[in-house]
């Protein structure tokens, strides 16, 4: 065999095992059916946490979502409103919430901010629903955790992202608000381990969500994408475009890292009527680029 031929076959079996490789140990890719935009935009459950698990999927569904994360302990559903959904539910719970998912075609992504113990014990509970779920990752502010996580991660190959909450005056030592703090937490760490970025609470910190995102480039998990009315504390939700936020701007820079994850409407204001104003949202997203 020619010395040429010999090197191109050595460098297509390379390339074919570190596919191999990158595929057993990648992030699971949301399937383009549910995207919109170029983006996997729907809801966090959190926008309906004044109704149940299986009204916040209705109303995703509603809004035109197609993806959902989910967060601990909201109601089941309005015929068994005393139970709760969380990691600790069981395997009939959580046929009854795949059930309807299905029903209305949405797709569980993500799940969170929840607590991650440093416990071997309790942090599987957390990465074990979430397998039995099929989700793509956890969204959690349990740094002190890191360890743990990164080791669950590693074994269930399901990713996670730190969330951030405002900055808080009464509470310095709370750090979550800090892109540059989050990025010193993850940069070490395994590649499926990074931010849940919060545009809304950057806002609230008065920081400019697309520089934000650029210091954690290559690193952004999933998102909670939010549009304020102002920068600072009291500023409250509205929809996309019409805020403060830039949120073409972050579209932009999400596509231009090559973003994966999900985007979650988490609309925390208008509680028990925010369907017609998350739907603009939604239609902000599905229209960017046209």
């Amino acid at each position: 065999m020619p010395r040429i031929l010999k090197i191109q076959r050595a460098i297509g079996v390379a390339t074919v095992a570190l596919s191999t490789t990158l595929n057993l140990h990648g992030e699971m890719k949301i399937p383009d059916e549910y995207k919109q935009g170029g983006f996997a935009i729907g809801c966090q459950a959190y926008t309906f946490n004044h109704f149940s698990v299986f009204e916040a999927i209705e109303k995703t569904a509603e809004a035109g979502g197609k993806v959902i994360e989910f967060f601990p302990g909201q109601k089941l559903s309005k015929e068994e409103p005393n139970v709760k959904w969380d990691h600790n539910a069981s395997d009939e719970t959580i046929s009854k919430v795949k059930a309807k998912l299905a029903e209305h075609k949405i797709l569980a992504v993500n799940y969170g901010v929840v607590g991650i113990p440093k416990d071997e014990a309790g942090a599987r509970k957390v990465f074990e629903f979430a397998k039995k779920m099929g989700l793509r990752a956890v969204t959690t502010e349990s740094t002190d955790a890191i360890d743990t996580i990164e080791k669950m991660v590693k074994e269930y190959d399901i990713m996670v992202g730190f969330h951030d909450h405002p900055r808080r005056a009464i509470d310095p030592k709370y750090r979550m608000w800090d892109p540059n703090y989050i990025l010193s937490v993850v940069k070490d760490r395994d590649p499926r381990i990074g931010s849940c970025a919060d545009t809304g609470h950057w806002v609230r910190s008065d920081l400019k969500p697309v520089e934000c995102l650029r210091i954690l480039k290559g690193r952004i998990i999933s998102s909670h994408l939010k549009d304020l009315n102002k920068m600072g504390s009291g500023a409250h939700d509205v929809p996309f475009g019409t805020g403060v936020s830039d949120i073409k701007g972050v579209l932009d820079e999400l596509k231009s890292q090559g973003f994966q994850g999900n985007i979650s409407i988490e609309y925390e204001y208008n509680w028990d009527n925010s369907v017609p104003e998350v739907k603009q949202c939604i239609d902000f997203v599905r229209n960017y680029g046209k």
